[in-house]
């Protein structure tokens, strides 16, 4: 009689203990008993009757789901190959559950389908310019899409854009002509914002005579700074003003002789003695 009390005792000790459950920190349990829904349970340890209870383990780590490349055309019609990745965890443990049959396999799925849809309606000068707009999209329909499910959706993002080779070369061509564009505008306004600067150094040698001097000096300091065997030093006709305004002068004061009416004779010249009055 003893021995069948204490091995019922021990078969009652071994089936509760069978039913004890340790759940880590960032896990969950949905607990079935008898086939209904009992909410969830977690962290720590539970008690799970065996044969009487079930339950189904969820992470609520966030969850990186990489979207397979997806053949896409662009409202352009150009067409690409467009992969993603995106980034969820699990809110609320019984809907992801109760609500949908594999929430990964479920998202995954309307994530690829929401990516080739909206991407459909896109240019693909917008894909590669706003691809940050395009992710904050796609997040906000694929989130409010798993609101249901208990899925919340932190990000997509768009990882690679394979276009096919004949676009590649082409968006080359326009790149290389835009950078030659910009070099060419670039060029025309330093020639521009110089011809300004030498315009105002002209105004300024104008006004003042003696800058041309100065600019003189320094010509001569950089030739001789380059070794050069010979020289060449202008001189400015302004140095020659006095010699050519006395040879004037000199030239203005004697009168050519003019010949006399009725004879071959030329009268003689006329200087500055037969001028002074008498």
């Amino acid at each position: 009689m003893g021995d069948a009390l204490l091995a019922i005792l021990a078969a009652v000790g071994l089936y509760l203990f069978s039913g004890l459950r340790v759940l880590r920190e960032y896990e969950r349990a949905v607990y079935f008993f008898l086939g209904r829904s009992w909410g969830s349970k977690g962290p720590g340890l539970i008690y799970l009757p065996s044969l009487f209870a079930q339950m189904q383990k969820v992470s609520l780590r966030v969850m990186a789901v990489d979207i397979p490349p997806q053949d896409v055309i662009t409202r352009d019609n150009i067409s690409i190959k467009v992969n993603a990745v995106l980034y969820m965890r699990v809110q609320d443990p019984v809907k992801a559950v109760l609500g949908v049959e594999n929430y990964l396999y479920a998202t995954s799925q309307l994530a690829q389908t929401t990516l080739r849809s909206m991407l459909g309606e896109t240019e693909l000068d917008e894909l590669l310019a706003n691809r940050e707009k395009i992710n904050s999209i796609l997040r906000q329909i694929i989130d409010q899409r798993t609101a249901d499910w208990g899925i919340e959706v932190s990000a997509v993002e768009v990882k690679d854009v394979d276009l096919p080779p004949e676009m590649k070369r082409a968006m080359a061509r326009q790149a290389e002509a835009e950078r030659e564009r910009r070099a060419k505008i670039i060029n025309a306004e330093g020639e521009f914002q110089a011809s300004e600067k030498l315009a105002l150094a002209a105004a300024v040698i104008g006004r003042e005579p003696a800058a041309i001097q100065l600019r003189y000096l320094q010509t001569v300091t950089e030739i001789a700074s380059e070794k050069n065997s010979t020289t060449i030093f202008p001189i400015p006709i302004d140095l020659f003003k006095g010699l050519l305004h006395a040879v004037s002068r000199r030239g203005d004061s004697t009168v050519p002789a003019l010949p006399a009416r009725g004879s071959g004779k030329a009268l003689p010249p006329v200087t500055d003695k037969d001028k002074a009055p008498a």
